[in-house]
């Protein structure tokens, strides 16, 4: 399955071999290449796949590099969206005050106020894993844990970080279906021991949209916060995608955070129309208390703080933050992966792995006809089991989902 895929990635021996071959140096675990269309390998991939994989990796490594039209291996591929270019190209003119002190930064703050209804404390960070690394590490003691799913980013993606900057709290990894903990599961990894030899639980933190293009209804929500506050547990939001999950509920960011029970959301824009800068919004006054040092520790106090706050005022003072994500328009990342799901549903031996909820199609495929996708010049990422994950971004444009589903059902009839 591959919410399972972390747990097997494995340094294949034989691939490393073809590839150096190929590439006349060391390469590591071939799911290092993201770009070359693979993601992982397993051990149960078939040698002639293997083959003709590493062969189409060195064929079109080039072509990778320097192919600029519309992708789906990963919504980073995408460019910045125009309004967040534009409050960028505003911020630039003339002299600002360093370090956060700047108009923008404050302004950005204010809107980040009004979207969410609350007076909440507003942090912003160069990445996704410095936000949730930090903001976990505000919530926890080093002789603590934090509870995630085991497709959670900060369990298979972070390399340590959350371990790292929290000091050592131990990541707990709890069943979920299509990445979404449940009470039920949260309570049975932090009920499991309770000695003084055992980390002692202090976190959830959930995905919204999960890595699997799942959301989390605002019951199930409120659900699981009530569930952490009768179990002394702070509640931790991962909203790389959370501009999808908005989308695809048709609820409010209030609805979604606060209003049930989240304590800290870490809401990424890079996903969404930016180049950089994810903000951290801390619903809990108590647990920002010198979150700004540790931001100035970990190498997050930007000096020109305002090119990365700047472009979500470009984000949020037209609503472009939901505009790209929704599916009511023909450009944005919720409808085009609606779209694809659409388009690829009948063709025989394509499988739709999990809902389309976000702005991810994950589908299982044949081992040939990955490899031909591939080789006709398209990137995207396998796992373990077949399965490719196709990811649209604020930028996709449905011909080139149409193009893509025509190839699919070309390599697919063999």
């Amino acid at each position: 399955m591959i919410e399972h895929h972390a747990q097997h990635r494995q340094p294949l021996e034989q691939v490393q071999r073809l590839v150096a071959s190929g590439q006349k140096r060391r390469v590591g675990q071939i799911h290092i290449a993201p770009e070359w269309g693979i993601a992982s390998c397993s051990q149960h991939m078939t040698e002639p796949y293997i083959v003709a994989t590493v062969r189409t990796i060195i064929a079109h490594k080039e072509s990778a590099m320097t192919d600029q039209s519309q992708q789906f291996a990963s919504d980073n591929y995408s460019g910045i969206c125009p309004e967040a270019w534009a409050a960028m190209e505003q911020a630039n003119k003339g002299h600002q005050r360093a370090y956060g002190d700047d108009q923008w930064t404050a302004r950005a703050s204010d809107d980040f106020r009004r979207l969410f209804e609350t007076d909440c404390e507003v942090f912003f960070a160069f990445n996704g894993t410095a936000a949730n690394s930090l903001a976990l590490s505000s919530l926890c003691q080093s002789y603590h844990s934090v509870i995630c799913s085991e497709t959670a980013h900060v369990e298979t993606d972070e390399c340590g970080a959350p371990e790292f900057f929290s000091n050592g709290s131990k990541l707990l990894t709890a069943r979920s279906a299509g990445g979404k903990l449940t009470p039920e599961s949260i309570r049975e990894v932090a009920l499991k021991r309770q000695d003084i030899h055992y980390p002692k639980p202090r976190v959830v933190t959930l995905t919204q949209a999960t890595e699997v293009g799942g959301v989390y209804q605002p019951e199930e929500l409120k659900a699981i916060s009530a569930t952490c506050k009768e179990l002394g547990l702070h509640l931790h939001m991962d909203g790389a995608r959370f501009s999808n999950a908005c989308a695809f509920l048709e609820a409010s960011p209030a609805e979604l955070t606060w209003k049930s029970g989240v304590d800290v959301l870490c809401f990424g824009g890079t996903k969404n129309g930016m180049a950089v800068g994810e903000a951290i919004l801390f619903f809990n006054h108590d647990l920002a208390e010198d979150f700004d040092y540790r931001c100035k520790q970990a190498g997050q106090l930007a000096s020109k703080m305002r090119f990365l706050s700047a472009p979500w005022v470009g984000l949020l003072e037209n609503d472009a933050w939901l505009k790209h994500a929704r599916h009511a328009t023909p450009r944005h990342a919720n409808h085009c992966a609606q779209l694809l799901a659409e388009l690829v549903k009948d063709i025989p031996g394509v499988e739709l792995m999990f809902p389309v909820q976000a702005n991810g199609v994950f589908l299982q495929l044949s081992e040939p006809a990955i490899a031909a996708l591939t080789a006709r010049g398209w990137r995207f990422y396998t796992f373990i089991g077949n399965g490719a994950r196709f990811m649209c971004s604020w930028d996709t444009e449905e011909e080139r989902v149409r193009e893509l589903a025509a190839d699919i059902k070309l390599v697919m009839q063999g």
